[in-house]
């Protein structure tokens, strides 16, 4: 199985759409193997956006992200990454698909809810900036079944 970390960021934290958007993966049939909120520290974001250092909006990218709580989560199933990506939708709103998280809720590209990781090396580093290994929960789901091949 796959896994890979989404953020509900502060704009999706002050908006009060964890519920709506851990709903919609669940929904889905992915699993969620680590969830918590926390306040990102300045040196987390610079580490969690390192590859956006020195591009235009990382200074308010930073300042942004450290605004306001965010709820990380770990989530798993066949083709986890994928999956979680196509379903928040492209980056700038506008020009998500219908019926994705950023469409559906989102107007501005600074402002579009969630991350998610892009590939796995990406998720195995960014679930390790925010998870440790002990925090990740193994567990067994009845519903698998109904679900997987």
């Amino acid at each position: 199985m796959e896994r890979t970390l989404v953020l509900v960021k502060p704009d999706g934290v002050q908006r009060g759409l964890i519920g709506e958007i851990i709903g919609r993966f669940e929904r889905r049939g992915l699993k969620l193997v680590g969830l918590k909120m926390l306040q990102m520290t300045e040196q987390l974001a610079r580490r969690h956006y390192a590859v956006h250092e020195g591009k235009a909006f990382y200074p308010g990218l930073i300042q942004y992200i450290t605004s306001a709580p965010v709820v990380a989560m770990v989530w798993e199933g066949p083709k986890a990454i994928e999956n979680v990506r196509k379903m928040m939708g492209a980056t700038r709103p506008e020009e998500a698909a219908p019926g994705t998280i950023r469409s559906d809720l989102a107007l501005a590209t600074s402002r579009n809810l969630v991350h998610g990781s892009d590939s796995p090396e990406t998720a195995a580093f960014e679930i390790g900036l925010f998870f440790n290994e002990n925090e990740l929960i193994e567990w067994s789901r009845e519903l698998d079944d109904w679900l997987l091949e």
